[in-house]
């Protein structure tokens, strides 16, 4: 347990910042989701639709630095070449 008064404050950001992060993260993971179930039903327009929604949402956490922006690129790049080869 933290002792002095900047170990306490320390503490209390961490966890702020944890919960802060983890819910960035889950909205990252959820736009993610939606462009695969567009793709795994083979709906182009609808996979690009939601591509564009979930490519904004992957960089806004990239620049706040909540996913590595080479994680951010990566997972970009793989859903833009899985909707590129539906059809």
């Amino acid at each position: 347990m933290a002792n002095s008064k900047q170990a306490i404050k320390r503490a209390r950001q961490n966890s702020d910042r944890y919960k802060l992060r983890h819910a960035q993260r889950s909205v990252v993971r959820t736009a993610v989701k939606a462009v695969k179930a567009d793709i795994d039903a083979n709906d182009k327009a609808k996979a690009s639709d939601s591509f564009k929604k979930a490519q904004k949402i992957i960089d806004t956490a990239a620049s706040k630095k909540v996913i590595h922006k080479n994680a951010a690129a990566r997972t970009k790049s793989r859903l833009s070449k899985a909707i590129k080869n539906l059809g």
